[in-house]
């Protein structure tokens, strides 16, 4: 199981984590929301648990709990900007379908 990273999103990431002043890097996982039952959860993180898998991309850590692993296996994330808009973006060949708004996924 594996994810990727853009070269946008590791620098988007590595200039955040450089201005925070500490941690191992960014946690990605998913939880039960919206109106399509799952989103997606990004969050520094400070250490890694034991049964975390840890993915290194040009020295900015990606940590996934096993469970959100199984959900996220194969995606990309990327960071766009649109416009005045800019975020985080989510390639996931798992997703069936998304809510109109965008902010959620059904797996």
């Amino acid at each position: 199981m594996a994810i990727s990273m853009t070269q946008a999103a590791i620098d988007h990431v590595a200039r955040y984590l450089e201005k925070r002043g500490h941690g191992e890097g960014i946690r990605l996982g998913v939880r039960t929301s919206g109106c399509s039952g799952m989103a997606y959860v990004l969050e520094f993180v400070d250490t890694s648990e034991a049964d975390d898998q840890v993915f290194e991309f040009g020295g900015v850590k990606v940590v996934i709990d096993p469970k959100s692993l199984a959900y996220l296996d194969g995606t990309e994330l990327d960071f766009v900007r649109e416009g005045l808009n800019e975020g985080f973006k989510f390639s996931n060949p798992n997703v069936r379908s998304e809510c109109g708004c965008g902010e959620s996924f059904n797996i």
